[in-house]
Protein backbone atom coordinates (compact mmCIF):
# COMPACT_ATOMS: atom_id res chain seq x y z
CA UNK A 1 0.00 0.00 0.00
CA UNK A 2 4.46 1.30 0.70
CA UNK A 3 11.06 3.88 2.28
CA UNK A 4 13.42 9.10 5.35
CA UNK A 5 11.80 6.13 3.18
CA UNK A 6 8.40 5.06 2.58
CA UNK A 7 5.84 3.43 0.69
CA UNK A 8 6.21 2.04 2.72
CA UNK A 9 9.16 4.07 3.97
CA UNK A 10 12.20 2.25 4.70
CA UNK A 11 12.36 3.65 7.98
CA UNK A 12 9.39 2.44 10.80
CA UNK A 13 9.05 6.09 11.73
CA UNK A 14 8.06 7.55 8.74
CA UNK A 15 4.49 7.74 7.00
CA UNK A 16 3.53 6.00 4.66
CA UNK A 17 1.13 6.95 2.28
CA UNK A 18 -2.09 8.81 3.47
CA UNK A 19 -5.08 10.34 1.29
CA UNK A 20 -7.40 13.01 2.42
CA UNK A 21 -10.28 10.75 2.43
CA UNK A 22 -10.98 8.44 5.49
CA UNK A 23 -8.91 11.00 7.64
CA UNK A 24 -11.75 13.29 9.20
CA UNK A 25 -13.78 9.83 10.20
CA UNK A 26 -10.28 8.77 12.43
CA UNK A 27 -11.03 11.52 15.07
CA UNK A 28 -14.53 9.57 15.97
CA UNK A 29 -13.26 6.42 16.17
CA UNK A 30 -9.89 7.82 17.78
CA UNK A 31 -11.52 7.36 21.34
CA UNK A 32 -12.27 3.58 20.56
CA UNK A 33 -8.71 3.22 20.82
CA UNK A 34 -7.62 4.60 23.58
CA UNK A 35 -7.63 2.12 25.98
CA UNK A 36 -4.80 -1.03 26.07
CA UNK A 37 -4.88 -4.53 24.83
CA UNK A 38 -3.30 -7.20 27.53
CA UNK A 39 0.07 -7.31 27.78
CA UNK A 40 2.30 -9.60 26.04
CA UNK A 41 2.62 -13.26 27.45
CA UNK A 42 6.25 -14.37 28.05
CA UNK A 43 4.99 -17.92 26.97
CA UNK A 44 6.76 -18.70 24.06
CA UNK A 45 5.07 -17.83 20.57
CA UNK A 46 3.07 -16.00 22.87
CA UNK A 47 -0.68 -16.74 23.55
CA UNK A 48 -2.53 -13.45 22.02
CA UNK A 49 -4.59 -15.82 19.49
CA UNK A 50 -6.07 -17.66 22.65
CA UNK A 51 -6.90 -14.47 24.33
CA UNK A 52 -8.47 -12.89 21.12
CA UNK A 53 -10.52 -16.11 20.94
CA UNK A 54 -11.80 -15.55 24.65
CA UNK A 55 -12.28 -12.11 24.11
CA UNK A 56 -13.97 -12.29 20.51
CA UNK A 57 -12.23 -9.46 19.14
CA UNK A 58 -9.17 -8.35 17.47
CA UNK A 59 -7.94 -4.71 17.54
CA UNK A 60 -6.24 -3.38 14.46
CA UNK A 61 -3.70 -0.59 13.79
CA UNK A 62 -5.33 1.84 11.27
CA UNK A 63 -3.51 4.78 9.39
CA UNK A 64 -6.45 5.99 6.97
CA UNK A 65 -4.67 5.51 4.09
CA UNK A 66 -7.12 4.69 0.79
CA UNK A 67 -7.31 1.75 -0.41
CA UNK A 68 -5.11 -0.20 2.66
CA UNK A 69 -7.25 0.85 5.96
CA UNK A 70 -9.51 3.66 6.27
CA UNK A 71 -13.02 4.82 7.59
CA UNK A 72 -15.14 5.23 4.75
CA UNK A 73 -18.31 8.16 4.82
CA UNK A 74 -20.64 5.97 6.69
CA UNK A 75 -18.36 5.62 9.20
CA UNK A 76 -17.28 1.88 8.73
CA UNK A 77 -13.86 0.30 8.38
CA UNK A 78 -12.68 -0.86 5.46
CA UNK A 79 -9.82 -1.43 2.96
CA UNK A 80 -7.77 -4.01 1.82
CA UNK A 81 -6.12 -5.20 4.87
CA UNK A 82 -9.59 -4.33 7.15
CA UNK A 83 -11.63 -6.58 5.00
CA UNK A 84 -8.82 -9.75 4.89
CA UNK A 85 -8.27 -9.28 8.69
CA UNK A 86 -12.22 -10.23 9.18
CA UNK A 87 -11.71 -12.98 6.82
CA UNK A 88 -8.76 -14.73 8.53
CA UNK A 89 -9.91 -13.57 12.02
CA UNK A 90 -12.65 -14.92 11.80
CA UNK A 91 -11.03 -18.29 10.65
CA UNK A 92 -9.45 -18.03 13.31
CA UNK A 93 -12.33 -17.70 15.71
CA UNK A 94 -12.32 -14.61 15.80
CA UNK A 95 -15.44 -12.40 14.80
CA UNK A 96 -15.06 -9.26 15.21
CA UNK A 97 -12.09 -6.59 14.20
CA UNK A 98 -12.02 -3.18 16.13
CA UNK A 99 -10.33 -0.28 14.06
CA UNK A 100 -7.42 1.57 16.29
CA UNK A 101 -6.62 4.82 14.24
CA UNK A 102 -3.41 5.89 14.32
CA UNK A 103 -0.99 7.91 12.68
CA UNK A 104 1.28 5.69 9.72
CA UNK A 105 4.48 6.40 11.60
CA UNK A 106 3.47 5.37 15.15
CA UNK A 107 1.76 2.20 13.67
CA UNK A 108 4.83 0.28 14.83
CA UNK A 109 5.05 1.94 18.29
CA UNK A 110 1.35 1.29 19.18
CA UNK A 111 2.01 -1.96 18.20
CA UNK A 112 5.00 -3.02 20.15
CA UNK A 113 3.38 -0.68 23.19
CA UNK A 114 0.55 -3.06 23.16
CA UNK A 115 -2.37 -0.01 21.99
CA UNK A 116 -3.50 -2.51 19.63
CA UNK A 117 -2.79 -6.72 18.46
CA UNK A 118 -2.09 -6.06 14.62
CA UNK A 119 -0.98 -3.46 12.51
CA UNK A 120 -3.49 -3.76 9.41
CA UNK A 121 -2.63 -0.73 7.11
CA UNK A 122 -0.80 -2.29 4.13
CA UNK A 123 2.93 -1.88 5.55
CA UNK A 124 5.29 -2.45 3.50
CA UNK A 125 8.23 -5.10 4.69
CA UNK A 126 11.52 -3.98 5.01
CA UNK A 127 14.80 -4.53 6.64
CA UNK A 128 14.64 -1.49 9.45
CA UNK A 129 10.88 -2.38 10.40
CA UNK A 130 11.69 -6.39 10.46
CA UNK A 131 14.25 -5.28 13.49
CA UNK A 132 10.76 -4.12 15.10
CA UNK A 133 8.17 -6.58 14.54
CA UNK A 134 7.58 -9.60 12.82
CA UNK A 135 5.60 -9.87 9.40
CA UNK A 136 3.21 -12.15 7.95
CA UNK A 137 4.04 -12.84 4.12
CA UNK A 138 3.02 -10.07 1.95
CA UNK A 139 -0.82 -10.01 0.68
CA UNK A 140 0.30 -7.80 -2.64
CA UNK A 141 2.81 -6.57 -4.19
CA UNK A 142 3.24 -3.10 -5.71
CA UNK A 143 5.24 -1.10 -8.59
CA UNK A 144 6.06 2.22 -8.79
CA UNK A 145 3.77 4.59 -11.28
CA UNK A 146 3.25 8.48 -12.49
CA UNK A 147 1.10 10.83 -12.60
CA UNK A 148 1.68 13.12 -15.45
CA UNK A 149 0.06 15.28 -17.73
CA UNK A 150 -2.58 13.82 -20.75
CA UNK A 151 -0.32 12.25 -23.32
CA UNK A 152 2.37 12.20 -20.94
CA UNK A 153 4.18 15.32 -23.07
CA UNK A 154 7.55 14.97 -21.56
CA UNK A 155 7.86 11.09 -21.91
CA UNK A 156 8.73 10.43 -18.03
CA UNK A 157 8.40 6.59 -17.67
CA UNK A 158 10.74 6.18 -14.65
CA UNK A 159 12.96 7.83 -12.02
CA UNK A 160 16.09 8.04 -14.99
CA UNK A 161 13.71 9.62 -17.24
CA UNK A 162 13.41 12.11 -14.62
CA UNK A 163 16.59 12.73 -13.82
CA UNK A 164 17.26 12.72 -17.45
CA UNK A 165 14.85 15.50 -18.38
CA UNK A 166 15.69 17.90 -15.43
CA UNK A 167 11.39 17.04 -14.78
CA UNK A 168 9.87 18.85 -11.91
CA UNK A 169 9.67 15.82 -9.69
CA UNK A 170 6.92 15.63 -6.48
CA UNK A 171 5.96 12.92 -4.23
CA UNK A 172 4.45 12.54 -0.78
CA UNK A 173 5.41 13.03 2.44
CA UNK A 174 7.63 9.96 3.94
CA UNK A 175 7.44 8.22 0.77
CA UNK A 176 9.93 5.52 -0.35
CA UNK A 177 9.48 7.23 -3.65
CA UNK A 178 11.69 9.90 -2.25
CA UNK A 179 14.76 7.51 -2.25
CA UNK A 180 13.90 5.54 -5.10
CA UNK A 181 14.31 9.03 -7.07
CA UNK A 182 17.06 10.14 -4.91
CA UNK A 183 19.15 7.38 -5.99
CA UNK A 184 18.88 7.43 -9.34
CA UNK A 185 20.03 10.67 -9.58
CA UNK A 186 17.43 13.13 -8.41
CA UNK A 187 18.42 16.49 -6.15
CA UNK A 188 16.44 15.94 -2.53
CA UNK A 189 16.23 19.32 -2.14
CA UNK A 190 14.56 20.12 -5.39
CA UNK A 191 11.62 17.12 -4.85
CA UNK A 192 8.14 18.85 -3.88
CA UNK A 193 6.61 17.11 -1.46
CA UNK A 194 2.91 17.24 -0.81
CA UNK A 195 0.37 15.63 1.47
CA UNK A 196 -0.43 12.87 -0.55
CA UNK A 197 -1.75 11.90 -4.20
CA UNK A 198 -4.68 13.79 -4.24
CA UNK A 199 -1.74 16.81 -3.94
CA UNK A 200 0.16 15.18 -6.23
CA UNK A 201 -2.60 15.32 -8.71
CA UNK A 202 -3.62 18.71 -8.36
CA UNK A 203 0.51 19.92 -8.48
CA UNK A 204 0.38 18.06 -11.74
CA UNK A 205 -2.79 19.40 -12.80
CA UNK A 206 -1.61 22.96 -11.75
CA UNK A 207 1.71 22.72 -13.75
CA UNK A 208 3.58 22.61 -10.54
CA UNK A 209 4.97 19.36 -11.48
CA UNK A 210 5.59 17.56 -14.12
CA UNK A 211 5.22 14.06 -12.39
CA UNK A 212 4.50 13.05 -9.25
CA UNK A 213 5.51 9.26 -8.06
CA UNK A 214 3.39 6.65 -5.80
CA UNK A 215 2.09 3.33 -5.82
CA UNK A 216 0.66 1.96 -8.72
CA UNK A 217 -2.46 1.18 -7.12
CA UNK A 218 -3.18 4.85 -5.82
CA UNK A 219 -2.04 6.77 -9.40
CA UNK A 220 -4.66 4.99 -11.20
CA UNK A 221 -7.40 5.32 -8.90
CA UNK A 222 -6.81 9.04 -8.57
CA UNK A 223 -6.17 10.04 -12.06
CA UNK A 224 -9.39 8.15 -12.83
CA UNK A 225 -11.78 11.69 -12.56
CA UNK A 226 -9.13 13.67 -14.02
CA UNK A 227 -9.29 15.22 -17.26
CA UNK A 228 -5.85 16.48 -17.27
CA UNK A 229 -3.18 13.93 -16.05
CA UNK A 230 -3.23 9.89 -16.30
CA UNK A 231 -0.92 7.54 -14.83
CA UNK A 232 1.90 5.83 -16.22
CA UNK A 233 2.33 1.76 -16.45
CA UNK A 234 3.55 0.19 -13.11
CA UNK A 235 7.45 0.29 -13.41
CA UNK A 236 9.80 -1.03 -10.77
CA UNK A 237 12.66 0.90 -9.25
CA UNK A 238 16.29 0.58 -9.13
CA UNK A 239 16.96 0.13 -5.41
CA UNK A 240 20.92 -1.19 -4.61
CA UNK A 241 21.52 -1.44 -8.48
CA UNK A 242 18.61 -4.04 -9.28
CA UNK A 243 14.90 -3.82 -10.24
CA UNK A 244 12.34 -3.68 -6.95
CA UNK A 245 9.20 -4.93 -6.11
CA UNK A 246 7.36 -3.78 -2.82
CA UNK A 247 5.74 -6.22 -0.69
CA UNK A 248 2.69 -5.23 2.28
CA UNK A 249 1.71 -7.61 4.97
CA UNK A 250 0.24 -7.44 8.59
CA UNK A 251 2.61 -6.68 11.26
CA UNK A 252 2.77 -8.53 14.63
CA UNK A 253 4.33 -7.96 18.02
CA UNK A 254 8.04 -9.96 17.97
CA UNK A 255 6.82 -12.47 20.41
CA UNK A 256 3.36 -13.39 18.71
CA UNK A 257 4.97 -15.57 16.71
CA UNK A 258 2.11 -18.26 17.07
CA UNK A 259 -0.53 -16.05 16.17
CA UNK A 260 1.49 -14.77 13.28
CA UNK A 261 2.14 -18.14 11.93
CA UNK A 262 -1.69 -19.59 12.32
CA UNK A 263 -2.27 -16.28 10.39
CA UNK A 264 0.03 -16.97 7.55
CA UNK A 265 -2.02 -20.43 6.95
CA UNK A 266 -5.44 -18.82 6.88
CA UNK A 267 -3.68 -16.69 4.04
CA UNK A 268 -2.06 -18.85 2.12
CA UNK A 269 -4.80 -20.55 2.30
CA UNK A 270 -7.18 -17.63 0.28
CA UNK A 271 -4.08 -17.20 -1.85
CA UNK A 272 -4.38 -21.01 -3.21
CA UNK A 273 -7.84 -20.87 -3.74
CA UNK A 274 -8.22 -17.04 -5.45
CA UNK A 275 -10.40 -15.90 -2.82
CA UNK A 276 -7.23 -13.53 -1.94
CA UNK A 277 -8.00 -11.50 -4.98
CA UNK A 278 -11.50 -11.49 -4.90
CA UNK A 279 -11.34 -9.82 -1.33
CA UNK A 280 -9.06 -7.39 -2.27
CA UNK A 281 -10.26 -6.75 -6.02
CA UNK A 282 -13.19 -3.91 -4.86
CA UNK A 283 -10.24 -1.79 -4.12
CA UNK A 284 -8.61 -1.76 -7.21
CA UNK A 285 -5.99 -4.38 -7.03
CA UNK A 286 -5.33 -6.90 -9.82
CA UNK A 287 -3.66 -10.01 -10.94
CA UNK A 288 -0.77 -7.73 -10.86
CA UNK A 289 -0.84 -6.79 -7.51
CA UNK A 290 -0.93 -10.83 -6.14
CA UNK A 291 2.57 -12.26 -4.93
CA UNK A 292 4.01 -15.22 -3.44
CA UNK A 293 7.20 -12.97 -1.88
CA UNK A 294 7.59 -14.09 1.66
CA UNK A 295 8.62 -11.79 4.50
CA UNK A 296 11.74 -13.60 5.16
CA UNK A 297 12.85 -12.39 1.39
CA UNK A 298 11.54 -8.54 1.86
CA UNK A 299 13.39 -8.79 5.68
CA UNK A 300 16.59 -9.53 3.75
CA UNK A 301 17.61 -13.09 5.85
Amino acid sequence: MAPPLEHGAHTSGTTRRSLLAGVAALGALGAAGCSRVATASSEDGGDLLERLRAAGVVRLGIAGEIPFGYINTDGELTGEAPELAKVIFKRLGVDRVQPVPTEFGSLIPGLNSQQFDVVAAGMYVNPDRCEQVIFADPDYQMLDSFIVRKGNPKGLHNYQDVVEKKAKFATGTGYAEIQYAVEAGYPRGDILIVPDQVAGLNAVEAGRADVFAGTAITTREVVKKSNKAEATEPFKPIVGGKPHVDGGAFAFRPTETKLRDAFNVELHKLKKSGELLRILKPFGFTEAEMTDLTAKELCGR
